[in-house]
């Protein structure tokens, strides 16, 4: 089958870990297009700095930047911020900063022999073409790989990193809205994406939710629905006003999770997170979500949005994430860009010893 991982020896299948599994790092790709930030990509950039130096408490930070003196600019939004031996800057340029679906997946193998650490290089068309042009952002899955050291995969599929979600166990979450969508992979069926899914990322269960968020560009990303916070549980957004165009969908998913178990037969955990107040862009309603937080080694990054359900939002992934920091940072500049902190971001696991 095309796109499969080859293992070096028996058992020694790959699985990408849960994003709260230990990280070497978080990679970002530093904001920079006033294309996607027009007249808020200074607030944009000072959210990210002020993200940076929450990351960099527990974990090594590195920025893909366009030039030396883009990696100059950067560094000093930094000074002061975060010491610099937590900050790793590449000279890596970008279209833009969207390093969760440009950027290389990591999947990790505990085998005896062989690599441990591997990038996957799925194709990106920038969510089926909608922002050309996305050369640039097609070279960084190698350049990651090749600064870490470690090998890449290519694989045959246009695929993005924050379409899927992993427990690190066994299952994955996506939306049919996204991965069937004809602007992705027109000549796969269901049946061969989602084998695809249980090959390159070492599944046994793909669990398919419905329709994403109004505003969102992505076709429906899961990182802006529905999260796993722990092997066996899951946040995801629900829209209390019945009048609200997401609210239909949102029950949907909601009714679809509610039925899901487990490989192992347990029944997913399901706890529901509250949607912000409605943002716009003149008439372009921006796709806000709590949903879209990180998960660092010591914090969580969550993106707010200066209403009510911001302190709800906290509470319950404090509830969560119980040996994290929460970390609340205003983004009603960032989700501008029509995402947030998971979008900027992607985790680098630590390789199985």
């Amino acid at each position: 089958m095309e796109g499969e991982l080859h293992s070096a020896a028996p058992g020694g299948t790959y699985r990408m870990p849960a994003e709260w599994s230990p990280h070497q790092a978080t990679w970002i790709s530093w904001p920079h297009n006033t294309d996607t930030w027009p007249g808020h990509l200074p607030g944009v950039e000072r959210t990210m700095a002020e993200a940076v130096g929450a990351l960099a408490s527990s974990e090594l930070v590195r920025i893909n930047v366009r030039d030396a003196d883009h990696g100059y600019h950067v560094q000093k939004l930094l000074a002061g911020r975060v010491p610099p031996e937590r900050v790793i800057i590449h000279q890596f340029p970008t279209n833009d900063a969207w390093c969760r679906d440009h950027g290389a997946i990591f999947v990790t193998r505990n085998g005896p022999d062989g690599v441990a650490l591997l990038a996957l290089d799925f194709e990106y068309n920038a969510w089926g073409g909608k922002y050309p042009p996305y050369d640039l952002d097609n070279t960084i899955p190698g350049r990651m790989a090749e600064a870490l050291g470690i090998p890449v995969q290519q694989i045959p599929m246009v695929l993005e990193g924050g379409s899927i979600e992993v427990n690190g166990k066994g299952s994955l979450l996506t939306t049919e809205q996204c991965l069937l969508n004809e602007n992705r992979n027109p000549a796969l069926d269901k049946a061969t994406i989602e084998a695809r899914l249980k090959l390159n990322f070492g599944v046994e269960q793909v669990i398919w939710l419905g329709d994403g968020i109004v505003g969102d560009d992505t076709d429906g990303h899961i990182d802006d629905l529905t999260r796993f916070v722990a092997e066996d549980q899951v946040v995801t957004v629900v829209e209390q006003n019945p009048a609200d165009p997401n609210y239909v969908a949102l029950q949907e998913n909601l009714e679809r999770l509610a039925s899901v178990h487990l490989p192992d037969g347990r029944p997913l955990r399901v706890t529901e997170l509250p949607m912000p107040t409605l943002l716009w862009r003149g008439m372009e309603r921006l796709p806000a979500s709590y949903a879209n937080f990180y998960v660092g080694n010591r914090v969580v990054l969550l993106p707010t949005f200066n209403c009510p359900a911001d302190e709800e939002a906290a509470a319950i992934l404090a509830r969560c994430f119980p040996g994290r920091r929460i970390v609340s940072l205003d983004c009603r500049e960032v989700v501008v860009g029509l995402g947030t902190f998971h979008c900027l971001t992607q985790q680098v696991p630590v390789a199985p010893e």
